[in-house]
């Protein structure tokens, strides 16, 4: 039997931790924890009921009334509503960013993530899973790529699912949502001192995916 692992992937946005993430849960028969989507759902929570995201106490208060549920098929579900393409616009991507901020949204998501990843055989991508939410986590991985890389990435995507894109908009926001989740004072996005770094500017999803399969063979020979 197979040594159970849990895997921990930073990195900054549109660096494609999700798509390896949930590429290689399949492929290994991973629980995949899309932490990035609970916060993009306290966020269009908050947008939808037109709730102040820099009101730290609206957004606090708003945490009682939001119930998120992740599926196997990778449906993410806010109150019962499938929400799965609205949480992946820009403006709700910046305002994760903004809600991640505090205090009592990051402790309510994290103890919600810890307690799927008891189970064993996870793997979680976010900002700060290997420093906060996993710090004991058998694999970290620090997945990067330039920002004219991440920016053309988001380009495409948000081609594909029929949203409008301005590649230049897109490159200046992800360079202000870098700047917010390494600069804010509560769980900034860092490197872990013990994770791998892996650039993919230049890889091909398949490439980045042999990659990390073959870290996860490495740490269970360890």
């Amino acid at each position: 039997m197979k040594k159970k692992i849990s895997i921990a992937i930073d990195g900054p946005s549109a660096a494609g931790k999700s798509t390896i993430a949930k590429m290689v849960a399949k492929k290994e028969n991973f629980i995949y924890i899309d932490t990035g989507a609970m916060y993009r759902s306290v966020a269009f929570y908050c947008i939808k009921n037109h709730i102040d995201l820099n009101d730290e106490q609206a957004v606090e208060q708003a945490i009682s009334n939001i119930q998120i549920r992740l599926t196997a098929d990778n449906k993410v579900y806010l109150n019962d509503e499938d929400v799965s393409l609205q949480i992946r616009t820009d403006e709700v991507s910046l305002g994760a960013s903004c809600v991640s901020k505090y205090q009592a949204v990051r402790t309510f998501l994290v103890d919600e993530q810890r307690k799927v990843a008891e189970t064993g055989n996870v793997i979680l991508d976010g900002r700060d899973i290997g420093t906060v939410v996993l710090p004991h986590a058998d694999l970290k991985i620090y997945q990067i790529a330039s920002v004219e890389t991440r920016a053309k990435r988001r380009y495409l995507e948000n081609k594909e699912r029929g949203l409008e894109a301005d590649l230049e908009t897109i490159k200046k926001e992800i360079e202000q949502r870098d700047y917010q989740d390494m600069h804010r004072a509560i769980s900034p996005l860092k490197k872990a001192d013990d994770a791998i770094e892996l650039d993919t500017s230049n890889m091909t999803l398949e490439e980045v995916v042999d990659q990390v399969l073959t870290l996860i063979n490495k740490t269970r020979e360890e």
